[in-house]
C-alpha cells in the first residue's frame, strides 16, 4: 500500500482514558461487518457504480479527448459548479500545482479557475478580466438545476455574446450533466444546448460528492496533465481489501470509521479534524469536509469535520487542540519530505543563531514537525490517527479519495443514516429560489 494508516495513537493504552479501549474497538469493528458486506453486494450487482469506478477504463479515452479540446488555443479555462462537483477536482489539480502558494502562478498550460462559491463581485470582475476570445467555460451539475451553476453559465453567455463572439460559443462552453429523463427538467442542459454546446454525461449513479473519481474529477485532472488512469489504479488498492473479504481489523477505510465512530459515541469526540502537512493535500481536507458532513450529518446525529494544515495552523489552532476541550479526534496525514527542500548553509544558520539547523533541509523541518504535533497531541491524551504517504502522486492520492469515501459510507452504516442524500441542503436549495423569485 502506497499509504499506511495507524491508529496505535488512539488507542487507551497508549494515551489514557480518552484513547479507545481494545474492547470497544473490536465491538465497533464487528459493527462494519454488514457495510462491507452491503459494499460487496453493491459492488457484484453494479448498484453502487462508485464501486466500479476504479476498474473503469472504457471512458478513459473520451475524457482524454474533451480535456485536449478544452486546452486547443484556451489561455484560461473556467469551472463552474459547487460541492461536490468543484472541490474533488481541485483535491486532485494540486498535485499539478494548482492553488499551491506561489506555484499556481507560475504554472505552464492554461489558468485555471472554479467558481465554486458565488459571490457577484468576483465572478463580474472576473468576466470583465478574462480574454473572452480564449477562454473556455465548463459548467457542472449533475441535476442540471443547481442555481449557483445556471446563474454562473448565464452570466458567462451573455459576455461572451456582448463581446460579439456568440458564433463561437459551442467551441468556448461545454457542459456536464447527467442525461434528459422524461418529465424532469434540466436547465442547464436546455440552455447549453440551445446554442449547440457539446455536454458531457454525468454518471447518474454517483452524486456530486463522490464523483472525483469520475469525468468531473478526472476531466480538469486531465486537463492539467495528469495520468487519471493511475488515480483510478491508486483508488483500487483502496477497495482491495473489501472486495477480497478480508476481516474489519485489515480493512483501512472500516478501521478509520470504527474509531472515529466509537470514539464520539462513547468518548464524547464529536469533532474530527483532519490536518495533513502539504500544500498539495490543502483541498484535500476541504473535499473530506464535504464529504463527511453532507453524507453523516442527518437525523441528529454526525461528527463535525475541520480542516487544518501544517504547519501553519500549528500557529494559530494547536494551542486550542492541545489545551481546549478533549472532543477531538485528530487525523494527522504526513508525506515523505524529509531531506527534500533547500538545504540550510552552515554560515546562515551561524549567523542567525541556530548552528544545528546548517546542513539541514527544510523537508527535515517539515517533517518533524508533523511527527511532533501528533506525537504531542497524544502526549497530552488526544486521540490520534495518522496517515503517512512517502509519494504524493496519482496513485497515493486516488487511493486517499477512495479510503475516504469508503470510510465515510461505512460510517453512515454506524451511524444508521443513508451516506447519499442531503435532505437538508435541498430545502436550502429550494428555500433560496423562492426568495431570489418573490425579489
Amino acid at each position: 500500500m502506497s499509504v499506511i494508516q495507524s491508529i496505535d495513537h488512539a488507542r487507551q493504552e497508549a494515551i489514557g482514558a480518552h484513547g479507545i479501549e481494545r474492547d470497544a474497538l473490536e465491538a465497533m469493528l464487528k459493527r462494519t461487518e454488514p457495510a462491507l458486506q452491503w459494499l460487496r453486494g453493491r459492488h457484484a450487482d453494479g448498484e453502487l457504480q462508485l464501486l466500479r469506478l476504479p476498474a473503469e477504463r472504457r471512458d478513459l479515452a473520451g475524457i482524454e479527448q474533451a480535456a485536449a479540446a478544452l486546452r486547443q488555443g484556451a489561455t484560461d479555462i473556467v469551472f463552474l459548479g459547487t460541492g461536490g462537483s468543484s472541490l474533488g477536482a481541485q483535491a486532485l489539480l494540486q498535485l499539478a500545482d494548482y492553488n499551491v502558494p506561489g506555484l499556481a502562478l507560475l504554472r505552464p498550460g492554461p489558468r485555471l479557475h472554479f467558481l465554486d462559491n458565488l459571490d457577484p463581485q468576483t465572478y463580474a470582475e472576473l468576466l470583465g478580466k478574462l480574454p473572452l476570445a480564449t477562454t473556455k467555460f465548463v459548467a457542472v451539475s449533475k441535476s442540471g438545476g443547481t442555481g449557483e451553476t445556471l446563474m454562473q453559465t448565464m452570466a458567462a453567455l451573455d459576455a461572451v455574446k456582448r463581446a460579439g463572439l456568440e458564433a463561437k460559443i459551442p467551441s468556448l462552453f461545454m457542459g456536464l450533466s447527467e442525461p434528459s429523463k422524461p418529465g424532469k427538467t434540466n436547465g442547464l442542459r436546455a440552455l447549453l444546448e440551445s446554442f449547440k454546446v457539446p455536454m458531457l454525461e454525468h454518471d447518474t449513479g454517483v452524486g456530486g460528492r463522490f464523483s472525483v473519481l469520475t469525468n468531473v474529477g478526472l476531466l480538469p485532472a486531465a486537463v492539467a496533465g495528469l495520468d487519471i488512469k493511475r488515480i483510478r489504479e491508486g483508488a483500487a488498492k483502496a477497495l482491495a481489501p473489501v472486495l477480497a473479504s478480508k476481516p474489519a481489523a485489515e480493512v483501512p477505510s472500516a478501521v478509520g470509521a470504527a474509531l472515529s465512530i466509537a470514539l464520539a459515541e462513547q468518548k464524547a469526540k464529536p469533532i474530527t479534524v483532519l490536518m495533513s502537512y502539504s500544500d498539495r493535500l490543502e483541498r484535500f481536507a476541504k473535499w473530506y469536509v464535504q464529504l463527511w458532513a453532507e453524507s453523516v450529518g442527518k437525523n441528529g446525529k454526525g461528527t463535525t469535520p475541520v480542516a487544518a494544515l501544517g504547519p501553519v495552523d500549528q500557529h494559530s489552532q494547536l494551542q486550542l487542540f492541545i489545551a481546549g476541550p478533549r472532543d477531538k479526534l485528530f487525523t494527522v496525514i504526513t508525506t515523505g519530505v524529509k531531506g527534500k527542500g533547500p538545504e540550510m548553509p552552515d554560515d546562515l544558520s551561524k549567523l542567525c543563531g541556530e548552528p544545528t539547523l546548517a546542513g539541514k533541509t527544510i523537508g527535515d523541518l517539515v517533517a518533524a514537525q508533523g511527527r511532533a504535533t501528533a506525537e504531542t497531541l497524544a502526549k497530552n491524551g488526544c486521540p490520534v490517527r495518522t496517515f503517512h504517504v512517502e509519494t504524493l502522486d496519482e496513485i497515493s492520492l486516488g487511493e486517499m479519495l477512495m479510503h475516504f469515501m469508503l470510510e465515510t459510507i461505512i460510517g453512515a452504516h454506524l451511524l444508521g443514516v443513508d451516506a447519499f442524500d442531503q435532505p437538508a441542503v435541498e430545502e436550502g436549495k429550494i428555500l433560496a429560489k423562492k426568495y431570489v423569485a418573490e425579489g
